[in-house]
C-alpha cells in the first residue's frame, strides 16, 4: 500500500495509521515514542494490524475526516450494498488509550470480516489472546490489551477473528483498550458517546481557528495534523508518528521521526499563533524551556517527548521494512550532533516568547545561551540536515549564528534589557561580512552549501525569511534562481545533491517538501507573486485525498515517501500560505505604473 493511501488518527498522546483497505497498520502505545503494536506498515500483517472491512469485492472506497475533526469515515461499495467505517481515538479521560471502530450500514447487507493480530514490542512477541464475556484479553510482558464488542469472537493462529453482516441502519462497534499488565482494566468506553464526545471537542478546537485567508481549508487541515501530533500533556510536537519510512523506496534513508526537533520551533510557534492557537504556542515553548536546561553546551537538536535525551539509535533486524526499505531504525543517533544552526532557531522563539511578554527569566537564560553561541559559532558542525559526512562550515549554520545575536539585539533594544550590544553587534556584523566573503559564489551568483564549495543547498532560501538580505538584494534573488534551476527535479526541490555532497549515506531521496514550500515562500517575496502561488497550489496538489503529506515526494514513481505525516511539511503548508498572502497583499499595495 502506498504512504499516501493512509490516514491518521489519534488522541493527542499517540496516533495510528488507518489504510484505504481498513487496516489499522501502525500504531504506537502508549506514546508515539513507544513500541509498535501493529506494525504491518514495517512487514506484513505477520508483525501485527487490526482489519474491518467487507468479506466480498469492493468495488469502490471514499474516505474523508469528518469536518474540522481527526474522525476518519470510510465508505466502502460493494455488490451487496454499502458500509461505513468510522475510525477515532477519544481523548484519554484516564490513563487509557482507546482506539474506537464503528462499523455502519448504509445500503444493503454486507458481510464483514474483522481480524486483529496484536503483535507488541515492534512485531517482536506473538502474545496468547483469551476470548472473555464481550472480547479478548491480551497480556505480553508490561503491555495488556482488550478488544471489547458485542460481537461473538474465535480464535483463529494467535488472533482474534469475526465475521457478520452490515445491515442498513445497524452498527456494530469494537473497542480496543490498552493498560499496563501490572494494573486492573479500566472501564470501557461506551463508543457512541466517546464519538459525540470527541467530535465536539475536535470542532470546538478546529472553530477557534483565526487564520482566513484563501487557502484556509489546507491551513485549517494542517494545524489539525500539527495538533494530532502534539502531546497534549508535555506540549512537544513530533516530527512524524512513525519510523524508518524511507525517502527512496528499497534505501537506507530511514529514521525514526517520533520525537521533538527544536528545529521546528519557530515555525511550530508561527504556525500555532498564526491559526489563534496561544495555548498550543505557549505549551510548546514551555517544553523548550524545560527540555534545554541545563548548560548551553548541553543544548541537543531533539529530545523526547517528554524531553528525554538519550534516543539512542538501534535496528530492528525482525521487520524487513517498508518494501523492503532496510534497516528500520528505533531511537535517532542525529540527537548527538552538533548543529549549531538550532540555536538559531530558538532566537527567533525566544524573540517571540520575550515580545509576548513571557517571565525575564527565559531572557536571562538566553544571554547564556548568546555567550555559547558566541564561542562556538566558528567551529563546523553537521548542519541542518543532519549529515553523516565530515563537518563543514555550513552557511545556513553561519546564518543562523547571525539570527542568534541579531535577534538578542532586537529583543534587548525593544524591551531595554541589560545585554553586551556593543560586542554582539560586532559579532553580528562579523558573521555576515564572513557569510557574504566565505558562502557566496560570485561568479555564479549564488550562496552554497558550505564554504569554499560549489555545491548547493536549499537551506539557503531560508537567508530572505529570517532577514540576512533584503529581498530586492541581487545575490538573494539570484539564489533563488540558481537553486530553482540547479535543485528542482519536475518542479519541486531536493535538498541538495546527494550525487555531490558526501552526507555519509548511499543511495538517492525524493523531492524535500517543506523546501518547495520555502521556494513558494521565497518567490513571493522576491516578487515573483504568481510564480510562487502557482508551485504553492501545485504542491497542494501532491497532498492525499485528507489533505496530508509525507516529508518527500518521489516525481518519478509519482508517489509520497518519507515519514507520515509530516509536521515539516504541514507547517509549510501553514507558513508558506502566510507568505504568499502577505507578499501579495504588500505587491497589491504598491504604486502601479503605466
Amino acid at each position: 500500500m502506498k504512504i499516501e493511501d493512509y490516514g491518521l488518527i489519534g488522541d493527542l498522546q499517540t496516533a495510528a495509521l488507518v489504510g484505504i483497505d481498513g487496516s489499522i497498520d501502525w500504531l504506537c502505545l502508549p506514546r508515539f515514542d513507544s513500541a509498535s503494536v501493529f506494525a504491518r506498515l514495517l512487514g506484513d500483517e505477520r508483525h501485527g494490524r487490526w482489519s474491518i472491512a467487507p468479506a466480498s469485492e469492493v468495488l469502490s472506497v471514499s474516505r474523508r475526516y469528518r469536518p474540522g475533526t481527526l474522525i476518519l469515515e470510510t465508505d466502502f461499495e460493494t455488490a451487496e450494498g454499502a458500509v461505513r467505517l468510522v475510525d477515532f481515538m477519544p481523548r484519554r479521560a484516564s490513563r487509557a488509550p482507546h482506539v474506537i471502530r464503528i462499523v455502519e450500514g448504509l445500503r444493503g447487507r454486507v458481510p464483514m470480516r474483522m481480524e486483529l493480530i496484536l503483535r507488541p514490542d515492534y512485531g517482536s512477541i506473538v502474545p496468547a489472546v483469551e476470548v472473555v464475556p464481550e472480547g479478548v484479553v491480551v497480556a505480553a510482558g508490561p503491555d495488556a490489551f482488550r478488544l471489547s464488542t458485542p460481537t461473538e469472537l474465535q480464535l483463529e493462529d494467535g488472533k482474534a477473528v469475526t465475521g457478520f453482516d452490515a445491515i442498513e441502519g445497524a452498527h456494530e462497534r469494537f473497542i480496543l483498550t490498552w493498560h499496563p499488565s501490572y494494573e486492573p482494566a479500566p472501564p470501557v468506553e461506551d463508543a457512541f458517546s466517546a464519538l459525540v464526545r470527541t467530535e465536539a471537542s475536535w470542532r470546538e478546537w478546529s472553530d477557534r481557528c483565526t487564520y482566513d485567508g484563501e487557502y484556509r481549508e489546507h491551513v485549517l487541515r494542517s494545524l489539525i495534523t500539527l495538533k494530532a501530533l502534539t502531546h497534549e500533556q508535555t506540549g512537544a510536537l513530533v516530527a512524524a508518528p512513525t519510523t524508518s519510512l524511507p525517502e527512496a523506496i528499497g534505501g537506507v534513508r530511514n529514521w525514526d521521526y517520533r520525537y521533538c526537533w527544536l528545529r521546528d520551533s519557530a515555525l511550530t510557534i508561527t504556525a500555532f499563533f498564526a491559526g489563534g492557537y496561544t495555548e498550543e504556542a505557549v505549551a510548546y515553548a514551555d517544553f523548550l524551556e524545560r527540555a534545554i536546561s541545563g548548560h548551553p553546551s548541553s543544548v541537543q537538536i531533539m529530545y523526547g517527548i517528554g524531553g528525554e535525551r538519550r534516543l539512542t539509535e538501534f535496528e530492528v533486524d525482525e521487520l524487513p521494512g517498508y518494501e523492503g526499505s532496510r534497516p528500520v531504525r528505533i531511537g535517532n543517533a542525529a540527537a548527538e550532533q552538533f548543529q549549531l544552526d538550532v540555536f538559531g532557531e530558538l532566537a527567533v522563539s525566544v524573540h517571540m516568547s520575550v515580545e509576548l511578554g513571557i517571565e525575564t527569566r527565559v531572557w536571562e537564560r538566553w544571554v547564556r545561551v548568546a555567550e555559547h553561541v558566541e564561542q562556538v559559532w566558528r567551529d563546523p558542525d553537521e548542519g541542518i540536515w543532519e549529515v553523516r559526512g565530515p563537518r563543514r562550515h555550513f552557511t545556513h549554520s553561519k546564518v543562523m549564528a547571525w539570527v542568534v545575536f541579531d535577534r538578542s539585539i532586537k529583543m534587548a533594544e525593544q524591551l531595554e534589557l541589560e545585554a553586551p550590544l556593543d560586542r554582539w553587534r560586532e559579532l553580528r556584523a562579523e558573521i555576515h561580512a564572513q557569510v557574504c566573503e566565505h558562502g557566496y559564489d560570485s561568479e555564479r551568483g549564488t550562496f552554497t552549501q558550505y564554504y569554499g564549495s560549489d555545491e548547493l543547498d536549499a537551506a539557503a532560501l531560508v537567508l530572505v525569511v529570517v532577514g540576512f538580505l533584503p529581498p530586492d538584494d541581487e545575490r538573494m534573488i539570484s539564489t533563488v534562481d540558481t537553486i530553482e534551476r540547479e535543485l528542482a527535479r519536475d518542479g519541486l526541490l531536493s535538498r541538495y545533491s546527494t550525487t555531490h555532497t558526501d552526507d555519509g549515506l548511499s543511495g538517492d531521496e525524493g523531492q524535500f517538501l517543506a523546501c518547495s514550500f520555502w521556494l513558494a515562500g521565497a518567490l513571493a517575496l522576491t516578487g515573483r507573486i504568481d510564480k510562487a502561488r502557482s508551485l504553492y497550489e501545485r504542491l497542494l496538489g501532491l497532498t492525499n485525498d485528507l489533505g496530508l503529506l509525507s516529508e518527500e515526494y518521489d516525481v518519478v514513481r509519482r508517489r509520497q515517501v518519507g515519514n507520515f505525516p509530516q509536521a515539516f511539511s504541514h507547517l509549510g503548508i501553514i507558513n508558506a500560505a502566510r507568505v504568499i498572502e502577505r507578499a501579495g497583499q504588500a505587491h497589491a499595495q504598491e504604486p502601479q505604473h503605466a
